[in-house]
């Protein structure tokens, strides 16, 4: 058996929670808006189109912003396309995933299914083939009250007020062969210190997201985020992170420690962005946008889209459907997440609907959650307060990847508002169970409030829209107190939350 030792203490933060951690994103990519949170005709849909089954569980999802419109899509994409009578739209050509955008949806859709959505806009703007004036002109669209010719045209479609929206991405991977408008990373570099620029010139508390790398294994990692905020640093708030996971040759230990690459990954971008900062004598800090992370079998539907003459509507795209053991990798990524949370500032796991997904959709028919909903859900409705310092001790288990790691993997919060401490756990060993003490005598503890698990049996199950339940959390009954100490199991291959109520100690 794994054994494991947590310490906690309250008075040992991190940082607060950003509620900006539990992103989402929604691309013009596949069904992810068709047929996906978008189908007029649907027996749930309401006066704009929006599917009603699929508003609900993004609500009981418990997103908190959500990136649009991409993505790859983003580079070479008319905001304009999108917005004024349906009717009068006209349909392009998409050439990152080689589909015909209708732009039935646009960006007036989109703002008022985030309403409903209760959750905050993340707006990318089209540096690949566009630039400066057409950042600038969707700006005005967006957040302009009156008296200009895009605010007009704004309220003339039918919103009144401004969107206010205050999160920006300046352009999408543009380091990425694969990206329509790929650029170097100085040229990348002055265009988006030239975007930030301007659109400071509108609103000085703009937050802005220069581009990174598009993923850690990019041979010009490292050069890229130093060139590009070598050109930005001043005029940028936070850079991104893209990251996707899926297990190589079978290899499940070196999966479930999925969370030892993206805490890497972001230590790594913290210290080069810290070192250009350093050289520049500035005491602004860089933060991180990991603004897309998921688990995605890319090996099993390669990324690149069809080609030839057919240009489908919203074809099924990248539509993983996730095995048990996928929630517990999703569950660990977020607890990498939120232990980086004085640095990672928001993210937004990729995507949100059908395209490797938590939720599905049948057209015409049914939505339900992946195994991968539960961990994400849980998470972001009881990580609240603040990221807590978790001192770790115990055993370790082997990966081919990533060597030898430990065994359980955690983190904490503490909201002082409702004395509450919830505690994250994956057993990444796949042989044996964890049997894990939690030291609270930092705290006062009067009680277990709930413990729940994911996993541990039947790995390879997936949900269906018939079966949806296969990863549903399961009451963990082996959480026990014992004076300052609180005990528990945790099974191979699970993930694990620990509530309890607590009171700050005074020593």
């Amino acid at each position: 058996m794994h054994t494991a030792r947590l310490s906690l203490d309250p008075r040992r933060r991190v940082a607060p929670v950003p509620r900006r951690l539990f992103g989402s994103f929604v691309e013009h990519l596949g069904r992810c808006v068709y047929t996906g949170i978008y189908e007029p005709g649907h027996p749930t849909a309401d006066a704009d189109g929006f599917r009603g089954d699929v508003l609900a569980l993004v609500r009981e999802l418990g997103i908190t912003t959500v990136r649009y419109p991409g993505g790859n899509f983003v580079s070479s994409y008319r905001w304009e396309d999108g917005v004024g009578p349906v009717a009068q739209r006209p349909a392009r050509l998409d050439l990152a995933w080689h589909s015909l955008e209708t732009n039935a949806f646009g960006l007036d859709e989109f703002m008022r299914w985030l309403g409903k959505a209760d959750a905050e806009p993340i707006m990318a703007v089209n540096l690949g083939t566009r630039g400066t004036a057409e950042a600038v002109d969707l700006l005005e669209y967006a957040n302009h009250r009156a008296g200009s010719h895009l605010a007009d045209q704004r309220r003339d479609n039918g919103a009144v007020d401004p969107y206010g929206i205050r999160l920006w991405c300046l352009g999408n991977e543009m380091d990425g062969p694969w990206q329509v408008g790929q650029r170097s990373a100085t040229e990348y570099g002055r265009l988006a210190a030239q975007t930030a620029k301007a659109m400071r010139r509108f609103d000085p508390g703009l937050e802005l997201v220069a581009c990174g790398s598009s993923h850690l294994g990019m041979p010009t990692f490292g050069s890229w985020e130093r060139d590009v905020l070598t050109e930005a640093y001043d005029d940028v708030d936070l850079i991104s992170l893209h990251a996707y996971y899926q297990p190589v040759d079978d290899d499940l230990r070196s999966f479930l420690a999925s969370a030892e690459d993206m805490d890497t990954y972001i230590d790594a971008v913290t210290a080069i962005a810290d070192s250009v900062g350093a050289i520049r004598r500035s005491t602004k800090k860089i933060m991180i946008a990991f603004d897309e992370w998921n688990v995605w079998y890319q090996s099993a539907a390669p990324s690149t889209p069809p080609s030839g003459e057919d240009w489908p509507v919203a074809p099924p795209l990248l539509e993983d459907h996730y095995s048990v053991a996928d929630a517990v990798v999703v569950g660990g990524l977020l607890i990498s997440l939120l232990r980086h949370s004085d640095r990672v500032a928001a993210a937004c796991q990729a995507q949100l609907v059908n395209v490797i997904a938590p939720i599905m959709t049948e057209p015409g028919g049914s939505a339900w959650r992946q195994t991968i909903f539960h961990p994400f859900a849980r998470t972001a409705r009881h990580a609240r307060g603040a990221v807590l310092d978790v001192l770790r001790a115990g055993s370790t288990t082997a990966t081919d990847r990533y060597g030898e790691v430990a065994a359980v993997d955690a983190v904490c919060t503490w909201d002082d508002s409702t004395g509450e401490l919830a505690v994250f756990l994956v057993n990444r060993g796949t042989d044996a169970p964890a049997a894990v003490t939690v030291d609270v005598s930092g705290a006062q503890v009067t009680g277990i409030i709930e413990c729940v698990t994911v996993g541990g049996t039947d790995l390879a199950a997936k949900n269906t829209a018939d079966g949806p339940d296969h990863a549903e959390p399961r009451p963990n009954d082996t959480a026990r107190q014992a004076d300052a100490d609180v005990r528990l199991t945790l099974p191979p291959a699970s993930w694990t939350m620990l509530r309890m109520r607590a009171t700050e100690a005074t020593r």
